[in-house]
């Protein structure tokens, strides 16, 4: 059984969706794909299909790059939420220069008051260089600070490298991970 909330970290291309996306469909609930990226290129774009068609028929989607309260208002306790990714939610957050303390504020209620277990795909891009601009440098810390308001909530929280689960706080469901 999923607990409340989830928080799936791991960096680029290193399994966490796919991970993820297991833990929402072992749960036997009704899985929920709450989207959060915005195709601004063809890139992106093949990237968005390529996760849609991984994903197959089955899953409710909601598109929601910046107001993600409504879909998480919305969810039934019968149902289970993916929310992918927290990453891609911040950089529109940033892109469209909100306030980034009263957003989280915001998202952090709406995941504790959702009826549905979430699990959260974020991104630990933490190990790396420091970046060279102001912009990513502030990202950077940003997306760091989000990941531990996040954690701080999730009674379960996974790292995943090269497609292995790393448990870093609570007890995983049983599952096919």
């Amino acid at each position: 059984m999923l607990p409340k909330l989830t928080l799936v970290l791991g960096g680029a291309a290193s399994g966490k969706s796919a991970f993820a996306e297991r833990l929402v469909l072992d749960s036997g609930l009704a899985p929920v794909y709450l989207a959060t990226a915005q195709a601004w290129d063809e890139e992106m774009r093949g990237k968005i299909a390529r996760h849609r068609n991984a994903r197959g028929a089955g899953w409710l989607t909601h598109e929601a790059p910046l107001d993600l309260a409504p879909a998480l208002t919305a969810a039934r306790p019968d149902q289970a939420v993916l929310l992918d990714c927290a990453t891609l939610w911040l950089t529109n957050q940033m892109l469209a220069d909100h306030d980034l303390a009263a957003q989280e504020t915001a998202l952090l209620a709406a995941l504790d008051a959702c009826a549905a277990p979430v699990v959260v795909v974020s991104n630990e891009i933490g190990m790396s260089v420091v970046p060279e601009n102001a912009l990513a440098r502030r990202f950077r810390q940003a997306q760091g600070e989000l990941n531990q308001r996040l954690a701080a909530q999730a009674p379960l929280v996974v790292a995943v490298m090269a497609g292995l689960p790393l448990v870093l706080k609570g007890t995983l469901p049983g599952c096919r991970a």
